[in-house]
């Protein structure tokens, strides 16, 4: 299976609301590596790979995000898949 992999950055109201625990559990069940961090300006950037139908479905999950959040706007870019993600993880 080819292995796909996406930059996003998330902008509204993504901090405090459990953004990033929520991005793990949903990336967790779609079997997907990578991380997830907030940002000093207020985003939230993550990092998928895996599955790019996966990777479409945590998108649509982005755009909406956890109970509490709002979700102004979503950046995407599409790179080169590396594999060097075991699992997928919350920075700090």
């Amino acid at each position: 299976m080819e292995i796909a992999r996406l930059h996003i950055v998330i902008e509204g109201r993504v901090q405090g609301v459990f953004f990033r625990s929520s991005t793990r559990s949903e990336s967790c069940k779609l079997g997907l590596t990578g991380w997830v961090i907030n940002c000093p300006d207020g985003r939230v950037e993550a990092v998928f790979e895996g599955n790019i139908n996966k990777i479409e479905q945590i998108i649509e999950w982005c755009k909406k995000g956890p109970p509490g959040a709002v979700v102004e706007n979503v950046e995407t870019v599409w790179e080169q898949a590396t594999g060097e993600y075991e699992s997928f993880s919350i920075k700090y």
